[in-house]
């Protein structure tokens, strides 16, 4: 499967635990041998004044992380319009679902997921959108910024038992028929990690599910890299996520 990647996401640009030494590493560790790169590209202005305000642009430059924040952007653009044709994953950081159309928290800047759908349904290639945010933390930013649209729907799993918790996905998911299906892919619920909920092979069915989904109704698909903190196990999550996305 095509896994978007940039080498400048190796780099530390923050002390927080989405930027820390080793985490890209410890992926890009794990994935399939028969993965294939493809190169991240900066987004432009344009594109992130699809989401964002003007006065969040330049914050986010006066914070210094602009460069990295625009390029992981880009990469999920080009995660999303790869997804259109096969399914694909934005190996990407930093994180963006707490990213809001003025503000951010959370190890965010920019909104990964909300730039590229807007991004796609401006070039007329979707008319309809899903987002699965499968993170610890409710994707506060993604609903603020896409709210305001009827073409695209947002769910936030909400379950203390991992069964209930697969259950409803798959109950949601069944009801779902869009152009494209984006998953905001945190790992950060999984039993060893801060949420201890969910085993490795439930990232598997999720992107089982996903794939099930999308091929009933016609769907393209992709998945975003969100949280997800113990490097441990942090690799073979991604990994099985994928494997359950792919063909």
């Amino acid at each position: 499967m095509k896994v978007v990647f940039d080498e400048l996401f190796h780099f530390v640009y923050s002390s927080d635990p989405a930027s820390a030494q080793g985490r890209m590493e410890s992926i890009i560790a794990g994935l399939p041998t028969d993965t294939e790169f493809v190169d991240a590209e900066a987004a432009t202005i344009e594109q992130l004044e699809l989401a964002h305000t003007t006065d969040h642009i330049n914050d986010v430059k006066n914070e210094g992380v602009y460069d990295i924040a625009a390029l992981a952007v880009g990469g999920a653009i080009q995660t999303a319009r790869t997804g259109l044709k096969e399914p694909c994953f934005g190996l990407i950081r930093p994180p963006g679902h707490h990213a809001s159309a003025e503000s951010a928290w959370g190890f965010c800047y920019f909104n990964n997921m909300a730039v590229s759908l807007l991004t796609l349904r401006s070039e007329f290639l979707i008319k309809t959108a899903f987002v699965l945010d499968v993170d610890l933390h409710y994707g506060d930013g993604t609903d603020n910024i896409l709210d305001a649209f009827d073409w695209v729907k947002t769910y936030n799993p909400v379950k203390n038992n991992r069964a209930e918790y697969i259950n409803e996905v798959k109950e949601v998911l069944s009801m779902i028929n869009v152009d494209i299906i984006g998953i905001s892919a945190g790992f950060d619920n999984h039993k060893d990690d801060w949420g201890g909920l969910l085993s490795t092979e439930d990232y598997f069915l999720i992107g089982r599910m996903v794939k099930e989904t999308c091929k009933a109704c016609g769907a393209g698909y992709f998945a975003l890299l969100e949280g997800g903190y113990n490097h441990k196990v942090l690799g073979q999550n991604v990994t099985a996520l994928i494997n359950g996305m792919s063909v």
